[in-house]
Protein backbone atom coordinates (compact mmCIF):
# COMPACT_ATOMS: atom_id res chain seq x y z
CA UNK A 1 0.00 0.00 0.00
CA UNK A 2 3.14 2.39 1.24
CA UNK A 3 4.14 1.48 -2.69
CA UNK A 4 0.95 2.24 -4.41
CA UNK A 5 0.41 5.89 -2.54
CA UNK A 6 3.61 6.63 -3.54
CA UNK A 7 3.09 5.57 -7.51
CA UNK A 8 0.00 7.06 -7.10
CA UNK A 9 1.81 10.83 -6.32
CA UNK A 10 4.45 10.32 -8.47
CA UNK A 11 2.01 10.80 -11.40
CA UNK A 12 -0.17 13.32 -9.67
CA UNK A 13 2.90 15.45 -9.83
CA UNK A 14 3.76 14.63 -13.47
CA UNK A 15 0.09 15.82 -14.44
CA UNK A 16 0.47 18.81 -12.67
CA UNK A 17 3.92 19.53 -14.60
CA UNK A 18 2.47 18.60 -17.82
CA UNK A 19 -0.59 20.81 -17.27
CA UNK A 20 1.55 24.25 -16.57
CA UNK A 21 3.91 23.98 -19.05
CA UNK A 22 0.80 23.31 -21.56
CA UNK A 23 -0.25 26.26 -20.28
CA UNK A 24 3.02 27.90 -20.67
CA UNK A 25 3.31 26.93 -23.94
CA UNK A 26 -0.19 28.44 -24.95
CA UNK A 27 0.54 32.02 -23.47
CA UNK A 28 3.67 31.97 -24.76
CA UNK A 29 2.18 31.37 -28.79
CA UNK A 30 -0.71 34.08 -27.39
CA UNK A 31 2.47 36.65 -27.08
CA UNK A 32 3.68 35.39 -30.21
CA UNK A 33 0.79 36.29 -32.18
CA UNK A 34 -0.33 39.59 -30.59
CA UNK A 35 3.78 40.42 -31.34
CA UNK A 36 3.19 39.28 -34.79
CA UNK A 37 -0.09 41.02 -35.14
CA UNK A 38 1.09 44.24 -33.84
CA UNK A 39 3.99 44.61 -35.89
CA UNK A 40 1.49 43.85 -38.74
CA UNK A 41 -0.24 46.88 -37.64
CA UNK A 42 2.85 49.21 -37.39
CA UNK A 43 4.13 47.96 -40.51
CA UNK A 44 0.11 48.78 -42.06
CA UNK A 45 0.30 52.20 -40.61
CA UNK A 46 3.65 53.17 -41.53
CA UNK A 47 3.16 52.03 -44.76
CA UNK A 48 0.24 54.75 -44.95
CA UNK A 49 1.62 57.00 -42.73
CA UNK A 50 5.11 57.97 -44.33
CA UNK A 51 4.56 58.32 -47.73
CA UNK A 52 2.22 61.18 -46.26
CA UNK A 53 4.55 62.33 -43.84
CA UNK A 54 7.20 62.81 -46.99
CA UNK A 55 4.31 63.99 -49.21
CA UNK A 56 4.05 66.99 -47.27
CA UNK A 57 7.59 66.99 -46.07
CA UNK A 58 8.47 67.16 -49.98
CA UNK A 59 5.80 69.72 -49.78
CA UNK A 60 7.19 72.23 -47.25
CA UNK A 61 10.57 71.30 -48.02
CA UNK A 62 10.78 70.77 -51.53
CA UNK A 63 14.62 70.37 -53.37
CA UNK A 64 14.05 73.00 -55.33
CA UNK A 65 10.83 75.38 -56.31
CA UNK A 66 9.79 78.33 -58.74
CA UNK A 67 8.41 81.34 -56.04
CA UNK A 68 5.58 82.48 -57.24
CA UNK A 69 2.86 84.49 -56.05
CA UNK A 70 -1.03 83.94 -57.12
CA UNK A 71 -2.55 85.79 -53.81
CA UNK A 72 -4.31 87.92 -55.67
CA UNK A 73 -6.16 85.48 -58.12
CA UNK A 74 -7.10 83.65 -54.47
CA UNK A 75 -8.25 86.88 -53.52
CA UNK A 76 -10.22 87.54 -56.14
CA UNK A 77 -11.99 83.66 -56.02
CA UNK A 78 -12.93 84.52 -52.59
CA UNK A 79 -14.33 87.67 -53.76
CA UNK A 80 -16.43 86.40 -56.08
CA UNK A 81 -17.51 83.45 -53.59
CA UNK A 82 -18.03 86.61 -51.11
CA UNK A 83 -20.73 88.35 -53.99
CA UNK A 84 -22.22 84.99 -54.24
CA UNK A 85 -23.20 84.59 -50.90
CA UNK A 86 -24.62 88.25 -50.71
CA UNK A 87 -27.12 88.01 -53.61
CA UNK A 88 -27.56 84.43 -53.70
CA UNK A 89 -28.19 83.85 -50.07
CA UNK A 90 -31.58 82.62 -50.53
CA UNK A 91 -30.14 79.33 -52.37
CA UNK A 92 -28.12 78.27 -49.11
CA UNK A 93 -31.56 78.43 -46.83
CA UNK A 94 -34.58 76.62 -46.05
CA UNK A 95 -36.88 78.94 -47.68
CA UNK A 96 -35.69 79.41 -51.44
CA UNK A 97 -38.03 82.59 -51.06
CA UNK A 98 -36.16 84.56 -48.50
CA UNK A 99 -35.13 87.74 -50.08
CA UNK A 100 -31.83 89.64 -48.06
CA UNK A 101 -31.86 92.88 -49.59
CA UNK A 102 -35.76 93.26 -48.69
CA UNK A 103 -34.44 91.73 -45.02
CA UNK A 104 -31.96 94.31 -44.64
CA UNK A 105 -33.82 97.16 -45.86
CA UNK A 106 -36.27 96.31 -42.45
CA UNK A 107 -33.67 96.49 -40.32
CA UNK A 108 -33.40 92.81 -39.97
CA UNK A 109 -30.29 90.57 -40.53
CA UNK A 110 -30.89 87.21 -40.61
CA UNK A 111 -28.46 84.60 -38.51
CA UNK A 112 -27.40 82.46 -40.89
CA UNK A 113 -26.73 85.01 -43.20
CA UNK A 114 -24.66 86.87 -41.08
CA UNK A 115 -22.53 83.46 -39.92
CA UNK A 116 -21.78 82.64 -43.82
CA UNK A 117 -20.54 86.39 -44.51
CA UNK A 118 -18.30 86.49 -41.61
CA UNK A 119 -17.17 83.02 -41.98
CA UNK A 120 -15.83 83.90 -45.61
CA UNK A 121 -14.43 87.11 -44.85
CA UNK A 122 -13.03 85.48 -41.56
CA UNK A 123 -11.01 82.76 -44.37
CA UNK A 124 -10.10 85.74 -46.44
CA UNK A 125 -8.45 87.50 -43.48
CA UNK A 126 -6.52 84.11 -42.33
CA UNK A 127 -5.64 83.87 -45.79
CA UNK A 128 -4.05 86.94 -45.68
CA UNK A 129 -1.72 86.73 -42.57
CA UNK A 130 -0.60 83.25 -43.92
CA UNK A 131 0.62 85.04 -46.66
CA UNK A 132 2.07 87.87 -44.80
CA UNK A 133 3.86 85.52 -42.64
CA UNK A 134 5.12 83.13 -45.57
CA UNK A 135 4.21 80.40 -43.48
CA UNK A 136 3.78 77.31 -45.98
CA UNK A 137 3.04 74.62 -42.68
CA UNK A 138 -0.21 76.74 -41.53
CA UNK A 139 -1.38 76.96 -45.25
CA UNK A 140 -1.07 73.22 -45.79
CA UNK A 141 -3.13 72.85 -42.54
CA UNK A 142 -5.93 75.67 -43.69
CA UNK A 143 -5.97 73.73 -46.95
CA UNK A 144 -6.46 70.64 -45.60
CA UNK A 145 -9.25 71.73 -43.06
CA UNK A 146 -10.66 74.11 -45.68
CA UNK A 147 -11.71 71.19 -48.18
CA UNK A 148 -12.33 68.49 -45.40
CA UNK A 149 -15.05 71.23 -43.68
CA UNK A 150 -16.62 72.78 -47.21
CA UNK A 151 -17.37 69.20 -48.54
CA UNK A 152 -18.87 68.31 -45.22
CA UNK A 153 -21.18 70.87 -45.53
CA UNK A 154 -21.59 71.03 -49.20
CA UNK A 155 -22.69 67.31 -50.05
CA UNK A 156 -24.14 66.42 -46.28
CA UNK A 157 -25.11 69.29 -44.49
CA UNK A 158 -26.23 71.98 -46.73
CA UNK A 159 -28.57 69.63 -49.13
CA UNK A 160 -30.38 68.27 -45.36
CA UNK A 161 -30.98 72.34 -44.48
CA UNK A 162 -32.37 73.71 -47.88
CA UNK A 163 -34.03 69.63 -48.47
CA UNK A 164 -32.66 69.98 -52.16
CA UNK A 165 -30.04 67.84 -53.90
CA UNK A 166 -27.03 69.61 -55.00
CA UNK A 167 -27.05 69.02 -58.26
CA UNK A 168 -30.17 71.37 -57.98
CA UNK A 169 -28.66 73.87 -55.96
CA UNK A 170 -27.26 76.14 -59.01
CA UNK A 171 -25.83 79.27 -57.07
CA UNK A 172 -24.16 76.25 -54.42
CA UNK A 173 -22.91 75.32 -57.22
CA UNK A 174 -21.24 78.16 -59.15
CA UNK A 175 -19.87 78.48 -55.42
CA UNK A 176 -18.40 75.16 -55.27
CA UNK A 177 -17.31 75.82 -58.82
CA UNK A 178 -15.09 78.97 -57.84
CA UNK A 179 -13.82 77.51 -54.94
CA UNK A 180 -12.75 74.93 -56.34
CA UNK A 181 -10.92 77.15 -58.48
CA UNK A 182 -9.00 78.65 -55.13
CA UNK A 183 -8.47 75.25 -53.71
CA UNK A 184 -6.17 74.63 -57.12
CA UNK A 185 -4.56 78.37 -56.78
CA UNK A 186 -3.66 77.21 -53.13
CA UNK A 187 -2.45 74.27 -54.01
CA UNK A 188 -0.46 75.61 -56.69
CA UNK A 189 1.25 78.40 -54.05
CA UNK A 190 1.72 75.35 -51.63
CA UNK A 191 4.13 73.33 -53.84
CA UNK A 192 5.89 76.77 -55.12
CA UNK A 193 6.21 77.78 -51.49
CA UNK A 194 5.48 82.10 -51.26
CA UNK A 195 7.33 84.36 -52.39
CA UNK A 196 10.60 86.46 -50.18
CA UNK A 197 9.01 89.64 -50.76
CA UNK A 198 5.29 89.90 -50.22
CA UNK A 199 4.33 93.50 -49.78
CA UNK A 200 3.10 95.74 -51.93
CA UNK A 201 -0.28 96.46 -54.00
CA UNK A 202 -0.67 94.37 -57.41
CA UNK A 203 -2.17 97.45 -58.87
CA UNK A 204 1.54 99.12 -58.48
CA UNK A 205 3.26 96.73 -60.35
CA UNK A 206 2.67 98.85 -63.74
CA UNK A 207 2.30 102.42 -64.07
CA UNK A 208 -0.15 103.34 -66.33
CA UNK A 209 -4.18 105.15 -66.46
CA UNK A 210 -5.65 101.69 -65.69
CA UNK A 211 -3.42 100.83 -62.72
CA UNK A 212 -4.17 104.66 -61.46
CA UNK A 213 -7.60 104.91 -61.53
CA UNK A 214 -7.77 101.62 -59.62
CA UNK A 215 -6.47 102.36 -57.18
CA UNK A 216 -7.83 105.36 -56.92
CA UNK A 217 -11.05 103.94 -56.27
CA UNK A 218 -9.33 100.78 -54.27
CA UNK A 219 -8.15 103.98 -51.73
CA UNK A 220 -11.87 105.17 -52.08
CA UNK A 221 -13.37 101.77 -50.42
CA UNK A 222 -13.91 102.90 -46.78
CA UNK A 223 -12.06 101.60 -44.22
CA UNK A 224 -10.39 99.16 -46.84
CA UNK A 225 -7.08 100.69 -47.23
CA UNK A 226 -7.01 101.00 -43.34
CA UNK A 227 -7.44 97.73 -42.96
CA UNK A 228 -5.24 96.34 -45.04
CA UNK A 229 -2.32 98.54 -43.61
CA UNK A 230 -2.69 97.34 -40.20
CA UNK A 231 -3.15 93.37 -41.34
CA UNK A 232 -0.02 93.96 -42.67
CA UNK A 233 1.92 95.52 -40.01
CA UNK A 234 0.51 93.05 -37.64
CA UNK A 235 1.85 90.22 -39.30
CA UNK A 236 5.04 91.75 -40.52
CA UNK A 237 8.56 91.83 -38.86
CA UNK A 238 9.02 95.72 -38.75
CA UNK A 239 10.46 97.89 -35.86
CA UNK A 240 7.69 100.30 -37.13
CA UNK A 241 5.11 101.84 -35.08
CA UNK A 242 1.73 101.60 -36.39
CA UNK A 243 1.28 105.04 -37.41
CA UNK A 244 4.78 105.32 -39.30
CA UNK A 245 3.91 102.25 -40.94
CA UNK A 246 0.55 103.85 -42.26
CA UNK A 247 2.72 107.03 -43.00
CA UNK A 248 4.88 105.13 -45.36
CA UNK A 249 1.88 103.54 -47.02
CA UNK A 250 0.76 106.97 -47.60
CA UNK A 251 4.05 108.23 -48.79
CA UNK A 252 4.26 104.94 -51.42
CA UNK A 253 0.79 105.67 -52.52
CA UNK A 254 1.66 109.22 -53.35
CA UNK A 255 4.77 108.46 -55.12
CA UNK A 256 3.11 105.43 -57.13
CA UNK A 257 0.53 108.43 -58.47
CA UNK A 258 3.45 110.79 -59.48
CA UNK A 259 5.15 107.82 -61.38
CA UNK A 260 1.96 107.04 -63.30
CA UNK A 261 1.82 111.10 -63.89
CA UNK A 262 5.86 110.36 -65.26
CA UNK A 263 5.28 107.83 -67.49
CA UNK A 264 1.78 109.22 -68.67
CA UNK A 265 4.31 112.48 -69.85
CA UNK A 266 6.65 110.40 -71.29
CA UNK A 267 3.94 108.26 -73.45
CA UNK A 268 2.27 111.82 -74.78
CA UNK A 269 4.85 113.93 -74.19
CA UNK A 270 4.18 118.18 -73.56
CA UNK A 271 6.72 120.65 -74.60
CA UNK A 272 7.49 122.49 -72.20
CA UNK A 273 6.94 126.51 -72.02
CA UNK A 274 4.13 125.92 -74.31
CA UNK A 275 0.45 126.49 -73.43
CA UNK A 276 -2.00 123.61 -73.64
CA UNK A 277 -4.20 123.73 -76.84
CA UNK A 278 -7.82 124.46 -76.66
CA UNK A 279 -8.90 120.88 -76.86
CA UNK A 280 -7.63 119.55 -74.20
CA UNK A 281 -8.50 122.81 -72.33
CA UNK A 282 -11.92 122.73 -73.20
CA UNK A 283 -12.59 119.58 -73.77
CA UNK A 284 -11.66 118.26 -70.46
CA UNK A 285 -11.38 121.14 -68.21
CA UNK A 286 -15.29 122.19 -70.10
CA UNK A 287 -16.53 118.76 -69.27
CA UNK A 288 -14.89 119.17 -65.72
CA UNK A 289 -16.95 122.51 -65.27
CA UNK A 290 -20.12 121.60 -66.28
CA UNK A 291 -20.11 118.38 -64.68
CA UNK A 292 -19.18 120.16 -60.80
CA UNK A 293 -22.08 122.92 -62.24
CA UNK A 294 -24.78 119.87 -62.65
CA UNK A 295 -23.77 118.37 -59.32
CA UNK A 296 -24.18 121.39 -57.49
CA UNK A 297 -27.75 122.87 -59.24
CA UNK A 298 -29.16 119.28 -60.14
CA UNK A 299 -30.89 118.58 -56.83
CA UNK A 300 -32.50 121.88 -56.60
CA UNK A 301 -33.52 121.63 -60.66
CA UNK A 302 -34.62 117.87 -60.09
CA UNK A 303 -36.70 118.59 -57.17
CA UNK A 304 -38.20 121.72 -58.68
CA UNK A 305 -39.13 120.30 -61.91
CA UNK A 306 -39.80 116.64 -61.11
CA UNK A 307 -43.13 118.07 -58.66
CA UNK A 308 -44.12 121.13 -60.90
CA UNK A 309 -43.76 119.63 -64.47
CA UNK A 310 -44.30 115.99 -63.60
CA UNK A 311 -45.87 115.50 -60.24
CA UNK A 312 -48.81 113.66 -58.97
CA UNK A 313 -51.33 114.93 -57.26
CA UNK A 314 -52.14 112.87 -53.66
CA UNK A 315 -54.59 113.89 -52.56
CA UNK A 316 -56.44 112.91 -48.70
CA UNK A 317 -58.74 109.87 -48.90
CA UNK A 318 -59.18 110.78 -44.88
CA UNK A 319 -59.96 113.82 -42.94
CA UNK A 320 -59.84 113.19 -39.07
CA UNK A 321 -60.42 115.60 -36.24
CA UNK A 322 -60.60 115.04 -32.14
CA UNK A 323 -61.03 117.32 -29.51
CA UNK A 324 -59.75 116.13 -25.92
CA UNK A 325 -60.55 117.83 -22.57
CA UNK A 326 -57.46 117.91 -20.48
CA UNK A 327 -56.46 113.82 -20.90
CA UNK A 328 -60.15 113.01 -20.33
CA UNK A 329 -61.87 110.63 -23.58
CA UNK A 330 -61.93 112.47 -26.95
CA UNK A 331 -65.23 114.73 -26.71
CA UNK A 332 -65.38 115.07 -30.75
CA UNK A 333 -64.10 112.49 -33.25
CA UNK A 334 -65.05 113.08 -37.02
CA UNK A 335 -63.75 112.02 -40.31
CA UNK A 336 -64.07 112.96 -43.93
CA UNK A 337 -64.04 110.73 -46.70
CA UNK A 338 -65.10 110.21 -50.13
CA UNK A 339 -67.91 112.49 -51.21
CA UNK A 340 -67.42 114.88 -48.20
CA UNK A 341 -64.00 115.54 -49.81
CA UNK A 342 -64.65 118.35 -52.35
CA UNK A 343 -62.00 118.52 -54.91
CA UNK A 344 -62.23 122.59 -56.19
CA UNK A 345 -62.60 123.94 -59.84
CA UNK A 346 -60.24 126.59 -61.53
CA UNK A 347 -63.03 129.55 -61.10
CA UNK A 348 -63.05 128.85 -57.29
CA UNK A 349 -58.95 128.65 -56.97
CA UNK A 350 -58.93 131.90 -58.60
CA UNK A 351 -61.92 133.43 -56.28
CA UNK A 352 -60.04 131.48 -53.32
CA UNK A 353 -56.79 133.32 -54.33
CA UNK A 354 -58.59 137.11 -54.35
CA UNK A 355 -59.80 136.63 -50.74
CA UNK A 356 -56.16 137.50 -49.86
CA UNK A 357 -55.77 140.39 -51.60
CA UNK A 358 -56.08 143.26 -48.87
CA UNK A 359 -55.11 146.79 -47.95
CA UNK A 360 -52.09 145.15 -46.27
CA UNK A 361 -49.76 144.63 -49.13
CA UNK A 362 -47.00 142.39 -46.77
CA UNK A 363 -49.20 140.10 -45.84
CA UNK A 364 -51.00 139.81 -49.41
CA UNK A 365 -47.65 139.13 -50.37
CA UNK A 366 -46.44 137.10 -47.86
CA UNK A 367 -49.96 134.66 -49.02
CA UNK A 368 -49.65 135.01 -52.34
CA UNK A 369 -46.29 134.06 -53.27
CA UNK A 370 -47.54 130.73 -51.15
CA UNK A 371 -49.98 129.86 -53.13
CA UNK A 372 -48.08 129.74 -55.96
CA UNK A 373 -46.51 126.43 -55.37
CA UNK A 374 -49.91 125.24 -55.32
CA UNK A 375 -52.27 124.96 -58.11
CA UNK A 376 -56.54 123.67 -58.16
CA UNK A 377 -56.59 120.23 -57.39
CA UNK A 378 -54.13 120.77 -54.78
CA UNK A 379 -56.77 122.16 -52.58
CA UNK A 380 -59.40 119.99 -51.32
CA UNK A 381 -62.75 121.02 -49.02
CA UNK A 382 -63.17 118.55 -46.15
CA UNK A 383 -66.42 118.64 -44.85
CA UNK A 384 -66.76 117.51 -41.43
CA UNK A 385 -70.19 116.41 -39.78
CA UNK A 386 -70.76 118.58 -36.83
CA UNK A 387 -72.05 115.52 -34.14
CA UNK A 388 -69.55 113.24 -32.85
CA UNK A 389 -69.63 110.08 -34.70
CA UNK A 390 -69.26 108.53 -31.40
CA UNK A 391 -71.10 108.79 -27.74
CA UNK A 392 -69.40 110.67 -25.05
CA UNK A 393 -69.88 107.76 -22.47
CA UNK A 394 -67.55 109.49 -19.14
CA UNK A 395 -67.76 107.21 -16.50
CA UNK A 396 -69.82 109.34 -12.99
CA UNK A 397 -66.26 109.77 -11.22
CA UNK A 398 -63.88 110.75 -13.92
CA UNK A 399 -67.53 112.91 -14.61
CA UNK A 400 -66.98 114.43 -11.18
CA UNK A 401 -62.84 114.98 -11.77
CA UNK A 402 -63.44 117.10 -14.86
CA UNK A 403 -65.72 119.33 -13.09
CA UNK A 404 -64.02 119.81 -10.07
CA UNK A 405 -60.69 120.25 -12.59
CA UNK A 406 -62.60 123.42 -14.40
CA UNK A 407 -63.89 124.72 -11.14
CA UNK A 408 -60.20 125.17 -10.14
CA UNK A 409 -58.41 127.94 -10.86
CA UNK A 410 -55.31 126.97 -9.72
CA UNK A 411 -53.95 125.42 -12.27
CA UNK A 412 -54.53 125.67 -16.39
CA UNK A 413 -56.84 123.74 -18.18
CA UNK A 414 -55.77 122.46 -21.42
CA UNK A 415 -58.08 121.42 -24.49
CA UNK A 416 -56.67 120.01 -27.37
CA UNK A 417 -57.42 119.53 -31.17
CA UNK A 418 -55.56 117.18 -33.34
CA UNK A 419 -56.09 116.47 -36.73
CA UNK A 420 -54.85 113.73 -39.22
CA UNK A 421 -54.62 113.82 -43.33
CA UNK A 422 -54.48 110.10 -44.65
CA UNK A 423 -52.94 109.33 -48.73
CA UNK A 424 -51.94 107.02 -50.46
CA UNK A 425 -48.92 105.71 -49.56
CA UNK A 426 -48.18 103.98 -52.69
CA UNK A 427 -48.29 107.23 -54.86
CA UNK A 428 -44.95 108.40 -53.54
CA UNK A 429 -45.51 110.11 -49.57
CA UNK A 430 -42.95 109.35 -47.00
CA UNK A 431 -45.59 108.31 -44.21
CA UNK A 432 -49.09 107.15 -44.99
CA UNK A 433 -50.67 109.59 -42.21
CA UNK A 434 -49.81 113.14 -41.61
CA UNK A 435 -51.26 114.63 -38.41
CA UNK A 436 -50.68 117.83 -35.88
CA UNK A 437 -52.36 119.16 -32.79
CA UNK A 438 -52.94 122.36 -31.50
CA UNK A 439 -53.28 123.14 -27.40
CA UNK A 440 -54.88 125.92 -25.88
CA UNK A 441 -55.60 126.76 -22.44
CA UNK A 442 -59.44 128.12 -21.76
CA UNK A 443 -60.29 130.85 -19.86
CA UNK A 444 -62.58 131.01 -16.49
CA UNK A 445 -65.80 132.07 -18.42
CA UNK A 446 -65.05 128.72 -20.90
CA UNK A 447 -64.72 126.34 -17.70
CA UNK A 448 -67.56 128.22 -16.03
CA UNK A 449 -69.56 127.60 -19.38
CA UNK A 450 -68.72 124.08 -19.60
CA UNK A 451 -69.55 123.45 -15.78
CA UNK A 452 -72.97 124.56 -16.60
CA UNK A 453 -73.13 121.83 -19.79
CA UNK A 454 -71.79 119.12 -17.90
CA UNK A 455 -74.19 119.48 -14.56
CA UNK A 456 -77.12 119.72 -17.57
CA UNK A 457 -78.27 123.22 -16.12
CA UNK A 458 -78.06 124.79 -19.27
CA UNK A 459 -78.85 122.02 -22.39
CA UNK A 460 -79.00 124.38 -24.86
CA UNK A 461 -76.05 126.84 -23.71
CA UNK A 462 -73.05 127.11 -26.72
CA UNK A 463 -69.62 127.23 -25.52
CA UNK A 464 -67.34 129.32 -27.74
CA UNK A 465 -63.66 128.36 -28.29
CA UNK A 466 -61.79 131.20 -30.26
CA UNK A 467 -59.01 130.45 -32.57
CA UNK A 468 -58.82 127.06 -31.72
CA UNK A 469 -59.19 124.61 -35.02
CA UNK A 470 -56.90 125.58 -38.33
CA UNK A 471 -59.05 126.67 -41.31
CA UNK A 472 -55.90 125.76 -43.64
CA UNK A 473 -53.85 122.80 -43.37
CA UNK A 474 -50.58 121.83 -45.37
CA UNK A 475 -50.21 117.76 -45.75
CA UNK A 476 -46.64 117.20 -47.31
CA UNK A 477 -45.25 114.47 -48.17
CA UNK A 478 -43.97 113.80 -44.79
CA UNK A 479 -45.91 113.17 -41.31
CA UNK A 480 -46.36 117.21 -40.28
CA UNK A 481 -49.43 118.27 -40.52
CA UNK A 482 -49.40 122.10 -39.85
CA UNK A 483 -51.37 125.12 -40.14
CA UNK A 484 -51.02 127.89 -42.96
CA UNK A 485 -49.65 130.67 -40.67
CA UNK A 486 -48.78 132.24 -44.45
CA UNK A 487 -52.14 133.15 -44.78
CA UNK A 488 -53.28 135.42 -42.83
CA UNK A 489 -54.90 135.72 -39.02
CA UNK A 490 -58.01 133.87 -39.90
CA UNK A 491 -56.12 130.87 -39.97
CA UNK A 492 -57.93 129.47 -37.32
CA UNK A 493 -60.98 129.96 -36.89
CA UNK A 494 -63.74 129.95 -34.08
CA UNK A 495 -65.82 127.12 -32.83
CA UNK A 496 -68.97 126.38 -30.57
CA UNK A 497 -69.20 123.19 -28.46
CA UNK A 498 -72.93 122.32 -27.32
CA UNK A 499 -73.48 118.86 -25.23
CA UNK A 500 -76.48 117.04 -26.44
CA UNK A 501 -78.21 114.40 -24.00
CA UNK A 502 -81.52 111.81 -25.49
CA UNK A 503 -82.65 108.55 -23.80
CA UNK A 504 -82.73 105.09 -25.87
CA UNK A 505 -85.44 102.41 -25.65
CA UNK A 506 -84.20 101.71 -22.40
CA UNK A 507 -84.64 105.12 -20.85
CA UNK A 508 -80.86 105.36 -20.77
CA UNK A 509 -79.23 108.82 -21.03
CA UNK A 510 -77.05 108.93 -24.11
CA UNK A 511 -74.82 112.00 -24.55
CA UNK A 512 -72.36 113.46 -27.41
CA UNK A 513 -70.78 116.88 -28.46
CA UNK A 514 -71.44 118.53 -31.45
CA UNK A 515 -68.77 121.44 -32.64
CA UNK A 516 -70.16 123.62 -35.11
CA UNK A 517 -67.56 126.52 -37.50
CA UNK A 518 -68.52 129.97 -36.35
CA UNK A 519 -66.47 132.12 -38.67
CA UNK A 520 -67.16 131.60 -42.62
CA UNK A 521 -64.05 130.77 -45.08
CA UNK A 522 -63.06 132.60 -48.27
CA UNK A 523 -65.50 129.54 -50.40
CA UNK A 524 -68.12 129.48 -47.26
CA UNK A 525 -71.27 131.09 -46.57
CA UNK A 526 -72.24 131.06 -42.68
CA UNK A 527 -76.16 130.18 -42.98
CA UNK A 528 -78.20 130.40 -39.16
CA UNK A 529 -80.19 127.18 -40.63
CA UNK A 530 -77.30 124.92 -41.85
CA UNK A 531 -76.11 121.72 -40.39
CA UNK A 532 -73.22 122.10 -37.71
CA UNK A 533 -70.52 121.13 -39.22
CA UNK A 534 -66.82 122.19 -40.25
CA UNK A 535 -64.94 122.99 -43.52
CA UNK A 536 -61.06 122.22 -43.40
CA UNK A 537 -59.28 123.49 -46.40
CA UNK A 538 -55.98 120.71 -46.83
CA UNK A 539 -53.42 122.26 -49.40
CA UNK A 540 -51.80 118.66 -50.03
CA UNK A 541 -48.24 118.67 -51.91
CA UNK A 542 -47.80 116.88 -55.13
CA UNK A 543 -45.28 113.67 -54.76
CA UNK A 544 -42.66 112.12 -57.32
CA UNK A 545 -44.13 109.89 -59.63
CA UNK A 546 -43.47 106.13 -58.24
CA UNK A 547 -40.66 106.03 -61.81
CA UNK A 548 -38.57 108.62 -59.76
CA UNK A 549 -39.61 108.64 -56.01
CA UNK A 550 -36.22 106.51 -55.35
CA UNK A 551 -33.78 109.57 -56.12
CA UNK A 552 -36.60 112.47 -54.85
CA UNK A 553 -37.26 110.96 -51.33
CA UNK A 554 -33.98 111.73 -50.39
CA UNK A 555 -35.27 115.53 -50.88
CA UNK A 556 -32.70 118.42 -51.18
CA UNK A 557 -30.28 117.86 -48.52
Amino acid sequence: STASRSSSHKDGSQASVHQKTRKQMIIEKLREQLFKAKAFLINRFLEIYLPMKQFFYNLIHPEYSAVTDVYVLMFLADTVDFIIIVFGFWAFGKHSTADITSSLSEDQVPGPFLVMVLIQFGTMVVDRALYLRKTVMGKVIFQVILVFGIHFWMFFILPSVTEKRFSENTVAQMWYFVKCIYFGLSAYQIRCGYPTRVLGNFLTKSYNYVNLFLFQGFRMVPFLTELRAVMDWVWTDTSLSLSSWICVEDIYAHIFILKCWRESEKRYPQPRGQKKKKVVKYGMGGMIVVLLICIVWFPLLFMSLVKSVAGVVNAPLDVSVKITLAGFQPIFTMSAQQQQLRSVQENEFVNFTKAFVTSDESKTNMALQWLESYFAQDLIIAELKGSSNSLWTISPPSRLNLIEMLGSNEKDFPITVSWSVQRNFSLGAKAETASGKNVMSLVNETRRDLIMLLNGTSSHLKVTIPKFIPRYIRAPSDSDATPVEQLGEDHMFDISLTLMRAQNLSDQIQEWWIVNQLTAGPLDTIDPNREAGLRIYVFSDQVSPPSLGFLAGYGYV
